[in-house]
C-alpha cells in the first residue's frame, strides 16, 4: 500500500511514480495542501524563495505560477543554479512535490494583460513542447489553467490536454480547470466549470480536476462544488479546490471558513493562491488553512520534517 502523502518524507516523494503519487494523495483523504507561489516577484523574505517560505508554513505541494520554462526564474535561489536546474534545486531545498501552471491561452484573447505582471510569455503556454521541457526539468504536476484576464477557455484547456496527455500522460500528473473566469466572461460564475467540462477534461487525459473553492467566486457554493467533486470522483479523477481570487490575503477567519467548506465538498487537494501579497499567500493563512483541515499534529509534522529524511 502506498504511503499517504500526509506522512511522506522528501525521500518518499522523490521515489514515487506518477501513479504512486496519485494514490498517495488519494490516501490522505482530503488533507493535502498545495500553495501557489510566484518566482519572478521579489521574495517576501528577500533571500529565501517564496516556495521555501510556503513549504515552511505547512504546504505539501508547491505550485509555481508565472513560471516560464523557456526562461525559468525563481528569485531567492542560491547563486550559481543554472536555469535548467531551477526545479530540481527547489525540490532539493524543500523536499516537496513541485508543479507548475501552464496556460492554454486563446491567441485572440490575451491582450488584456499586456504590459502587466500577468502578461503571457511563450514559455508559459500549454504546449506539448513546454510540457516536455517542464517534465525534463523535474516538474511532477502540470496544471492547465489561466491567470486573470489571459483568456483561457474550457475548450482550449481540453484541446491542450489531449495533445499533452498523448505525448506525456504516462510521465506527469495532469490537472485541469479554472479557479475564476480567466478573462472569458461567458464562463463566469457557475459556468466556470460544469459536469460537461469535467467529462471532457477526464476524457482528454486529466488526472485531477481543478475547481473554484466555495465562497471564492460569485455563485459558487459548497453544494455546487460538492456535486462536481462527486461527479469527478465517479469518473476516476481526483479534485483540487482552489482559492485564486486574492482571498489568500483575507483574514484567517475567512480562510478557515473556506477551508472547512472545501473539506465538506470531499476534495482531495486544497489549494491556496499566490496573491496575498504578490508572490504567495499571507504566510499565516497557509498554516491556518492547514490546521483547519488536518489539525496541528499533521501541520507541525509537515513543518518540522527535515528535507534530509
Amino acid at each position: 500500500m502506498t504511503k499517504r502523502l500526509l506522512d511522506c518524507s522528501a525521500s518518499d516523494l522523490a521515489a514515487f511514480t506518477k501513479q504512486e503519487l496519485l494514490a498517495s494523495i488519494a490516501g490522505s483523504e482530503g488533507r493535502v495542501l498545495a500553495a501557489e507561489c510566484i518566482g519572478i516577484t521579489h521574495p517576501l523574505l528577500g533571500d529565501v524563495t517564496n516556495a521555501e517560505f510556503a513549504a515552511s508554513m505547512g504546504a505539501d505541494i508547491l505550485l509555481l505560477n508565472m513560471f516560464d520554462v523557456k526562461e525559468p526564474v525563481v528569485k531567492g535561489l542560491p547563486q550559481g543554479v543554472s536555469s535548467g536546474d531551477t526545479v530540481r534545486e527547489l525540490k532539493r531545498l524543500t523536499g516537496r512535490v513541485i508543479g507548475i501552471n501552464l496556460e492554454p491561452v486563446e491567441d485572440s484573447a490575451a491582450a488584456e494583460n499586456a504590459g502587466t505582471l500577468w502578461e503571457m510569455t511563450p514559455g508559459r503556454k500549454a504546449t506539448v513542447e513546454n510540457a516536455g521541457t517542464a517534465c525534463e526539468m523535474g516538474v511532477q504536476l502540470l496544471v492547465l489553467t489561466g491567470n486573470p484576464g489571459n483568456g483561457v477557455s474550457n475548450k482550449a484547456i481540453t484541446d491542450s490536454l489531449k495533445a499533452i496527455s498523448g505525448a506525456l500522460g504516462d510521465k506527469i500528473i495532469l490537472a485541469a480547470g479554472k479557479m475564476h473566469a480567466s478573462g472569458i466572461l461567458s464562463e463566469g460564475g457557475e459556468r466556470i466549470i460544469t459536469k460537461e467540462d469535467i467529462q471532457s477534461f477526464v476524457e482528454a487525459g486529466a488526472d485531477i480536476i481543478l475547481l473554484p473553492a466555495p465562497g471564492t467566486v460569485p455563485g459558487i457554493t459548497m453544494e455546487y462544488v460538492r456535486e462536481l467533486v462527486s461527479f469527478a470522483h465517479g469518473l476516476g479523477a481526483l479534485t483540487i479546490t482552489a482559492v485564486g481570487t486574492s482571498q489568500e490575503g483575507a483574514d484567517t477567519a475567512t480562510i478557515k471558513q473556506i477551508a472547512l467548506l472545501c473539506k465538506m465538498t470531499g476534495t482531495d487537494i486544497h489549494h491556496i493562491g499566490d496573491s496575498g501579497y504578490p508572490g504567495m499567500a499571507v504566510p499565516e493563512n497557509i498554516m491556518a488553512y492547514s490546521i483547519a483541515v488536518r489539525g496541528v499534529r499533521h501541520t507541525y509534522h509537515r513543518m518540522a520534517l527535515s528535507v534530509n529524511r
